[in-house]
């Protein structure tokens, strides 16, 4: 068997979710860049971390009337952070721009919007977060949204509203990926009808062995690869197992997505979310005593040694004992992804049928 550190440390490694952002953001501006050095780079460095996925998410507190200023001051945040370690991260637009970073050993940070409550059904400011930096975006979190149903209002059978569609036609204009967790299972459905480019899923698990509605179903996984997307499975406790809360549980769900879509299809959407429940709670992020999980956040379980990215290694050794070969671990670890967003990220739309159009006939 590979040595487990030595194939981690020669793996690229994508993580497709982390809020490390909720715990920078409310330090003093000045202290951003420190902060982000001091707490997060070790651990990113530690865990191997090449490529880093930063969500904007916003808090309760934010919505509605402060949620645009909080996305703004969040994505001011992630460039201050870059600008401040200019030596160790980037902030990254295309696949060019992610070689470039991996070439000169600083991790490529990509932006991403979780949930868009900033946008509101104000569709066109997806245009101005694109200029800003961001490239994924989904449009719900475990509610209701403008622009369509989160996954805990999956009895409403809600797809994608008039609006909602029309921002996965801008967004499939500008290059900027559409990522489908949180989302209802009619809006999953939806998007995928309708989806003329690759959709991703940055933080979701699978549906067969944890029956919860933040998770994937086959039909859903099989769906997103046919797009050409890919599935970055999610670590939190609560959505892999009801009870037995370890790696190997973890792995069942590695193994499960990749026999239903293709190993090739498949990633790692940690949600490391220990510091920011830590930190941010009650203020960030519903309770999970509801939506999220049917636990109370002082129960809340974390997978052991895998709270946060220093525990990257794990999932290489884990996988590595399962008896996956080194190409395979290789891809799930971040070649994959990083796959997508150099055929994907930032790239503008060729002409075709215009979403519009496609709108129109979506219409109930």
């Amino acid at each position: 068997m590979p040595d487990p550190s030595d194939l981690h440390s020669r793996a690229v490694v994508a993580d497709a979710h982390n809020d490390l952002l909720c715990t920078v953001v409310p330090r003093a501006p000045q202290r951003w860049a420190g902060f982000f050095a001091e707490r997060w780079l070790p651990q990113l460095r530690d865990g191997g971390v090449d490529v880093q996925v930063l969500p904007v998410f916003i808090d309760d507190v934010y919505r509605p009337e402060g949620a645009l200023r909080q996305t703004l001051r969040m994505i001011e945040c992630a460039h201050r952070i870059v600008a401040g370690n200019p030596d160790d991260v980037a902030l990254c637009r295309d696949g060019a721009e992610i070689d470039s970073a991996l070439e000169t050993g600083r991790i490529a940070f990509v932006l991403a919007l979780e949930s868009a409550p900033g946008v509101a059904d104000d569709v066109e400011l997806l245009e101005t977060l694109h200029r800003l930096g961001v490239r994924i975006a989904s449009l719900a979190h475990f509610g209701r949204t403008p622009l369509g149903d989160g996954s805990a209002e999956d009895a409403t059978g809600g797809r994608l509203t008039r609006r909602g569609v029309d921002a996965l036609g801008l967004m499939e204009r500008i290059g900027m990926i559409f990522d489908v967790s949180h989302l209802g299972v009619a809006g999953v459905e939806h998007v995928l009808e309708l989806a003329t480019r690759p959709v991703i899923a940055t933080h979701s698990s699978a549906r067969a062995l944890r029956d919860h509605h933040r998770n994937l179903t086959d039909d859903q996984l099989i769906g997103i690869a046919a797009t050409g997307g890919m599935v970055c499975v999610n670590f939190f406790a609560a959505y892999l197992h009801e009870r037995d809360w370890s790696i190997d549980r973890l792995v069942d769900h590695l193994e499960h997505v990749a026999s239903a879509i293709g190993v090739d299809r498949v990633g790692l959407g940690p949600d490391f979310v220990k510091e920011v429940f830590e930190e941010t709670t009650p203020r960030c992020c519903e309770d999970p005593g509801g939506a999220a999980g049917d636990i109370g956040i002082s129960t809340i379980g974390y997978l052991p040694g895998l709270e946060g990215p220093r525990g990257l290694p794990l999932v290489t050794e884990a996988l590595l004992r399962r008896g996956w070969s080194e190409p395979d671990i290789r891809g799930v670890l971040g070649e994959n992804l990083r796959a997508l967003f150099h055929a994907e990220l930032g790239r503008l739309a060729h002409a075709r049928t215009t979403q519009g159009e496609k709108s129109v006939r979506s219409d109930p």
